[in-house]
């Protein structure tokens, strides 16, 4: 875990609800605001121009990775738009906790959860945190993720 880019947020998801009845509560998003506020304060331009710096390392590092044939910045782009697609999720969102096979039952606080409806479930780990972290917080990001796409691709060829 200590060489991930991006480390787990502090603290414990929060939930509102009893055992069988369990919601995602509206103070989970304060987990998010030191990391949407950095993310937010970051000068876009100088993202962008850090990003065109170190390119040629990215490519390689994609090839390496067993895709010789593809560019990196195509790949950054799709994951980009496919952050910009998740859905804006309205009201409660119930949760329910995994069916754990094994001698040890995990017990609120220290339970994982997962959504409740499995259309959100089976959506990807950037989207999932973007659902958790509120509507407000994936706002603020998408704005961000709008202004990194425009100026990556503002001086790509017109089809």
């Amino acid at each position: 875990m200590r060489s991930w880019p991006v480390q787990p947020m502090a603290g414990r998801i929060a939930v509102q609800g009893g055992p069988d009845d369990p919601v995602l509560g509206p103070d989970n998003a304060q987990r998010y605001a030191s990391f949407v506020k950095f993310v937010e304060g970051a000068d876009t331009g100088k993202a962008v121009a850090t990003y065109v710096s170190l390119y040629p390392l990215f490519q390689k590092a994609y090839e390496d990775l067993g895709y010789p044939n593809r560019y990196f910045n195509d790949r950054f782009i799709e994951v980009i738009d496919h952050l910009l697609a998740t859905p804006e999720v309205a009201g409660p969102i119930r949760l329910v906790r995994p069916d754990v096979k094994g001698p040890i039952k995990l017990e609120a606080p220290y339970a994982r959860y997962e959504f409740a409806d499995p259309a959100l479930e089976s959506r990807s780990a950037g989207q999932k945190m973007l659902i958790r972290m509120g509507p407000e917080n994936a706002a603020k990001l998408k704005a961000k993720l709008r202004e990194l796409r425009r100026q990556l691709t503002a001086g790509a060829k017109k089809p």
